[in-house]
C-alpha cells in the first residue's frame, strides 16, 4: 500500500497526517519528512497516525529516531492514534510508555 502524508499547523504545532502503511518500504519517506522539520527548525510536532492501517518495526524506529531528534533541539513529538490495532502495537513494546498517545489532534496539541 501506498503512504499518505499532509502537513499542516495547529497552535504551534507542526502536524503530519499520515496514512496507509508505514513499513520497511514506506518509513524512509516519513523519515525524510520528519528530518525536514527539524531541518526547518520545527520541534514541535504532532504525527496523527489515525489514517494508518499497519506499521512495522521500522517505522516504529523511525517515530523513536524523531522524537530523539526533536528532543535534542528541546521540542517534543506527540502521537494521535485511534486504530486498536496499532495503539496495540505501541502497547506490547512499550513504546507507549515513551510517547504520548492522544486520541485526537486537538489533544495532542492542547496537551491533555
Amino acid at each position: 500500500m501506498d503512504l499518505r502524508l499532509e502537513l499542516s499547523e495547529q497552535g504551534g504545532w507542526s502536524v503530519l497526517q499520515v496514512g496507509g502503511e508505514v513499513d520497511v518500504a514506506t518509513a524512509p519517506r516519513l523519515r525524510e519528512h520528519l528530518i525536514k522539520l527539524v531541518n526547518d527548525q520545527l520541534f514541535r510536532v504532532v504525527v496523527d497516525l489515525s489514517g494508518v492501517d499497519f506499521i512495522d518495526s521500522t517505522g516504529l524506529g523511525v517515530l523513536i529516531g524523531a522524537l530523539k531528534r526533536v528532543r535534542t533541539h528541546g521540542g517534543d513529538l506527540t502521537l494521535v492514534c485511534t486504530e486498536r490495532r496499532i495503539l496495540k502495537v505501541f502497547e506490547i513494546t512499550g513504546l507507549d510508555g515513551v510517547f504520548a498517545i492522544h486520541e485526537t489532534v486537538d489533544a495532542a496539541v492542547a496537551g491533555e
